[in-house]
């Protein structure tokens, strides 16, 4: 196995703290016995001409929710699915043409809250096959690759703010290039990097 890829195995095996869109607004108040349902996405590294690179996707401007956002494949944990892992690589498959068999799960974050009330784990898996990238038509414009050394350095991390149901959000942005990676995506993303420099 690759040398980095097995020190992402060691740091993933530990326990981490959970993250979640709220951890820049310390004065956001939850509600008590709110209800999150769990779902899980992939982030998928692959090797190219970066060396070591994560895929994501960019959302299609037509979707209800978060449209033309940059996000990892994957979504909510549906009943046939085994745990987080499995809807995370089926979901995969579904939006990028990503056979499970193709990736070796290297571990996971620990979960993510969104303020769509999901409970988000992040599922970190080395492609180690190839395979025929196919987008889903209507859900996914765009999978482009981001060299991990871009988006595993937290100096490339800024804070941004907006309005958001009557207060300043103040949320994570890694931009690379033409890809305003920000939010849910940006804060998991982040979240690695912390875990592999502890």
């Amino acid at each position: 196995m690759h040398k980095r890829l097995k020190h992402f195995q060691t740091a993933l095996a530990q326990t981490g703290v959970g993250s979640s869109d709220f951890d820049l607004n310390p004065e956001t108040v939850l509600p008590a016995g709110r209800k999150l349902r769990p779902a899980g996405v992939l982030a998928p590294i692959v090797e190219d001409e970066n060396g070591l690179s994560v895929l994501l996707t960019k959302r299609s401007a037509a979707l209800k929710h978060h449209p033309g956002q940059i996000a990892f494949p994957g979504g909510k944990q549906d009943d046939g699915d085994v745990d987080v892992v499995a809807a995370a690589l089926r979901e995969a498959h579904e939006e990028i043409g990503l056979p499970p068999e193709c990736v070796e799960v290297l571990g996971r974050l620990p979960p993510h809250e969104t303020v769509t009330s999901f409970h988000v784990t992040p599922v970190i898996g080395f492609v180690k096959s190839e395979f025929t990238l196919r987008p889903e038509p209507g859900e996914v414009d765009e999978v482009f690759s981001v060299p991990l050394d871009h988006v595993l350095n937290p100096d490339n991390y800024l804070i941004q703010s907006r309005p958001w149901r009557g207060q300043m959000r103040h949320y994570f942005i890694v931009p690379y290039g033409p890809y305003y990676i920000w939010g849910a995506t940006a804060r998991m993303l982040r979240a690695w990097t912390e875990i592999i420099q502890k």
